[in-house]
């Protein structure tokens, strides 16, 4: 978010009276940090911002207390007043947010294969374009780096979000990572990783569709043929291209409002794009801190690294 735009946002969020709050005195983490995340999500805050929860008092709300909630971007800070139901269970400022029903917490995983500790206390949800250069940026960043730093900490799944006006044979790679997730997700993750390691093998010179789709079901037979698959049930998949589940998936990103791809959500928190490792880690962090789980030490920073931390 381009500065103006975050100016925008906090106008609009400051039409509401604030209060002045005082030292937080309750220490609910697992709750202050749900409560962030969906406003993070909901006025679609970048990491720069921050927000800080202050403590709740008694409102003139019956069932409700205020809480304070301090956005700052650099020098310029903003007080706004929210109402957090005594359950701990309801947001409000003029609407009404659904702490345990709202979508970004309800993410349909089911039967979508997983990479790492499937019970870990983070789960890393990525909308992904296996067409998209940035999706293959961000995709090197969390394999093998950021799964090698969590361990079983952290869970990771990839949802469908082929941008099919401007990535002619992405649908078609989803389908295919689809028919091979049916009967092995190991598979599935194998095809994603070399489709994103290998672009330049799915287009060819003339830029046609039909050279990128018989590369694409090769590579899966490949796959298929390695892993000891019913390859009869993956032909008959993969020449079917069923397009039903990943246009299901489609459409549950566009309910989310998001703007493109990657968009990767941490426990909830939205991160848009290939934004920079060290800012994966860090909501990652948040969120592990969050669940009462201690993050892994930071990496070293090597004595020639230039501070920007650019490598160049």
């Amino acid at each position: 978010m381009t500065k103006p735009h975050l100016l925008a946002a906090l106008l609009l969020l400051a039409a509401t009276i604030g209060c002045k709050g005082q030292p937080p005195a309750q220490n609910d983490a697992a709750l202050n940090h749900r409560i962030e995340v969906l406003i993070r999500s909901q006025y679609r805050l970048p990491s720069e911002v921050n927000v800080q929860l202050k403590e709740r008092s008694a409102s003139t709300f019956n069932g409700y207390q205020t809480l304070p909630i301090v956005l700052t971007y650099g020098k310029k800070s903003q007080e706004l007043t929210f109402l957090l139901s005594n359950d701990g269970k309801t947001l409000a400022r003029l609407d009404k947010y659904d702490l345990d029903n709202a979508a970004i917490f309800n993410i349909d995983v089911k039967n979508r294969p997983i990479r790492g500790n499937p019970n870990a206390p983070v789960t890393v949800i990525t909308f992904d374009d296996l067409e998209c250069p940035y999706c293959t940026r961000m995709h090197k960043q969390l394999f093998p780096d950021t799964m090698a730093r969590y361990g079983d900490k952290v869970r990771f799944i990839y949802k469908d979000y082929p941008l099919a006006e401007i990535h002619p044979w992405a649908v078609h790679a989803a389908v295919d990572a689809n028919c091979l997730a049916e009967q092995n997700p190991e598979s599935f993750w194998k095809y994603v990783d070399f489709v994103h390691e290998h672009p330049e093998q799915f287009t060819d010179q003339e830029h046609k569709v039909e050279f990128s789709f018989s590369a694409l079901d090769r590579v899966a037979r490949q796959m298929g043929t390695l892993a000891k698959l019913d390859e009869p049930a993956l032909n008959a998949c993969l020449t079917k291209q069923d397009e039903s589940k990943v246009r299901k998936s489609m459409a549950e990103g566009e309910a989310l409002n998001l703007e493109g791809a990657p968009a990767v959500f941490v426990n909830g928190q939205l991160i848009n794009g290939a934004v920079p490792m060290d800012q994966v880690w860090t909501v990652i962090d948040s969120a592990l801190t969050a669940a009462g789980v201690q993050p892994p030490p930071k990496p070293a920073v090597p004595a020639n690294a230039p501070a920007d931390g650019s490598g160049k």
